[in-house]
């Protein structure tokens, strides 16, 4: 197996104070990619959303991102299923003592760089806090059956903390990050946040691959490809679990593999 150099230099994205005026054709380019990623995440065919499930976004690096608007299907989505939001006013709910989680949705508004948009997603702080970080332009976050079927289950996020699929961790990272459950908006958010934190603080990047105890798994990336490779090899590890576990249990890889895997 050739797993050695598959990953690329990181591109750094730094968010401004205040959103500035862009190219057309820029804001364009990256809306298309999104777009592009956003169909690919809900084909059925792939199984990680259905209905309104799941929302994606992409930093424009001014201080502004491309969200999904609240309620858009990804399968179907168009350049309208999109808002632009200001990341600092979005970050800025965290701390507000004015959010609950009863008013997030209609804060949000607050955050949006053109008032007239529809609502953003009530994951847009989420978003906001992926996308902060300099290592990372698209997220996306789904629900696939496969991962929630464990994800759902007692065993929560505990089986992927270790590796038993080389690819994987070339995809998805060494290590991965979790978070215990929390209600979608604003407490998800703050629980976002802290693990974020932890992640690097410990091991000095971002995840590559954010996995939400009863809920879905969020894919952090550099372009719009990655992202959904690391969606469907988030997907496709779930599987593997769940297929090992008919045959006596995951053979995990043993710890001198990583030396040699780009993860």
């Amino acid at each position: 197996m050739e797993l050695e150099g598959l990953r690329c230099r990181r591109l750094p994205v730094v968010f401004s104070a205040r959103p500035a005026i862009i190219p057309r054709m820029k804001i364009s380019q990256q809306l298309q990619s999104l777009i592009s990623l956003t169909h690919d995440l809900g084909r059925v065919e792939n199984g990680l959303a259905i209905t309104g499930e799941g929302n994606t976004s992409a930093a424009l690096g001014d201080g502004t991102f491309w969200v999904k608007v609240s309620g858009a299907s990804l399968a179907g989505i168009t350049a309208r299923g999109f808002c632009r939001v200001d990341a600092a006013r979005a970050l800025a709910l965290l701390d507000d003592p004015r959010c609950t989680e009863d008013n997030t949705g209609e804060l949000l508004r607050g955050a949006l760089v053109r008032p007239t948009d529809p609502r953003p997603s009530i994951e847009t702080m989420l978003h906001a806090l992926c996308l902060a970080d300099p290592e990372v332009r698209f997220v996306a976050h789904t629900h696939p059956l496969g991962l929630l079927r464990i994800l759902c289950s007692r065993a929560g996020t505990a089986p992927f903390r270790r590796h038993c699929y080389p690819f994987a961790v070339v995809t998805c990272g060494r290590h991965v990050a979790t978070v215990g459950y929390r209600n979608p908006g604003l407490a998800l958010a703050r629980g976002v946040r802290t693990e974020l934190a932890r992640y690097r603080r410990v091991h000095g990047h971002a995840p590559r691959l954010l996995l939400l105890a009863n809920h879905g798994v969020v894919a952090l990336a550099r372009t719009a490809p990655e992202a959904l490779h690391i969606s469907l090899m988030a997907e496709k590890w779930a599987q593997l679990l769940d297929g090992a576990h008919q045959w006596g249990g995951p053979a995990h890889l043993p710890a001198h593999a990583f030396q040699h895997l780009n993860g």
